[in-house]
């Protein structure tokens, strides 16, 4: 998308906001309807950023896959779940959680060093100028079209006919 500094910069501050915002919801909310719900803030924040940096297939693919059927997948088992009554007794913090948090926290610190670490001007910008040449993005679409429809033609309808079962598996449960 080819939007003025300004703007371009204000939209990225906008979306790592509510990538921030959805992840900490993920983990903190209570609810995890509420969880299933921040995870598709997250996705749909991803997504956003791909429709940005003009990889338009892989945003429409993002949408659909994670947004459009794993999400909504979560959110019927975490529904199901949560009627059985196993959060009726569930505690926000417990002791066992700490040594989790310290693990979680220190791959947190990890992963910042490794990212502040990174030269990202070899891996998002060309060599011979500033900008994103469209031509590769537009190679890199036509190839993942041709790799879906031909070499990856089978996994890919297995993969929607599993979450076609699954989510009439679940709405199965859902009616007894």
């Amino acid at each position: 998308m080819d939007l003025p500094g300004p703007i371009h910069d204000f939209i990225l501050v906008f979306l790592g906001l509510g990538l921030i915002l959805g992840g900490l919801g993920v983990v903190l909310f209570n609810n995890p309807i509420y969880s299933a719900f921040s995870l598709g803030l997250v996705l749909v924040c991803i997504s956003l950023f791909y429709i940005l940096s003009n990889s338009h297939f892989v945003a429409a693919a993002q949408l659909l896959i994670y947004v459009g059927a794993i999400n909504v997948l979560i959110i019927f088992a975490v529904m199901f779940v949560n009627g059985s009554g196993y959060y009726k007794d569930f505690q926000f913090w417990t002791i066992g959680d700490g040594i989790t948090s310290v693990i979680c926290t220190s791959i947190f610190v990890s992963l910042i060093t490794i990212i502040l670490d990174t030269s990202w001007y070899g891996i998002i910008w060309t060599r011979r100028s500033n900008h994103i040449l469209e031509q590769d993005l537009i190679s890199n679409s036509q190839q993942i079209g041709i790799h879906l429809s031909t070499d990856f033609f089978l996994p890919f309808e297995l993969i929607s006919i599993i979450l076609l079962f699954a989510l009439v598996g679940a709405i199965a449960v859902a009616r007894q």
